[in-house]
């Protein structure tokens, strides 16, 4: 019998980020969650301006917002991604921080991100928090999605498990 989901070795340095990236460039959307070790999680949907050469996550944020008032307090967080259509998920916890770099703001403004910011780049409610990844864990078909959905239906008919997917840890 054939194992449902084969555990990949740790993706690290490069090839770590390499799989961030690519796994982001299918869907920048997370829900991010603040006070991690708190019930109900506070989770919010933001969007991933990028994932830079050393791993960092970017986002545009209000000064004044709940999450940058939880970030200060305690800056643990977690990223969860789901491209439902391709059948990717990542999970990434890590730590923030709240940044009020011009330049970076800059170099990473859309216009986009005026949908929420208004008053353009120089807004001055208008900051980043950057997430530096201390673990991340993901899952992914090994084929396209229509070999993937054949295999499903024939496991589900035969009764016998297939390798659908990988899964991994990136460090």
């Amino acid at each position: 019998m054939e194992k449902r989901n084969e555990e990949e070795r740790p993706l690290t340095g490069k090839e770590g980020i390499a799989k961030l990236k690519e796994l982001i460039d299918h869907n920048a959307i997370c829900m991010f969650a603040s006070k991690v070790d708190e019930f109900p999680l506070q989770t919010r949907p933001m969007t991933t301006q990028e994932v830079d050469e050393e791993g960092n996550f970017w986002f545009f944020s209000s000064k004044a917002s709940h999450k940058n008032y939880e970030v200060r307090s305690d800056s643990r967080v977690q990223l969860l991604f789901a491209n439902t259509s391709e059948s990717e998920y990542l999970t990434v916890e890590g730590t923030a921080t709240i940044i009020e770099d011009r330049d970076k703001i800059e170099a990473l403004w859309s216009p986009m991100v005026k949908a929420w910011f208004e008053k353009g780049k120089n807004d001055p409610d208008l900051t980043l928090i950057k997430v530096a990844p201390e673990s991340a864990y993901y899952w992914e078909p090994k084929q396209n999605k229509m070999v993937t959905l054949f295999k499903m239906a024939v496991s589900a008919v035969s009764g016998k498990s297939m390798d659908i997917g990988k899964q991994g840890k990136i460090v």
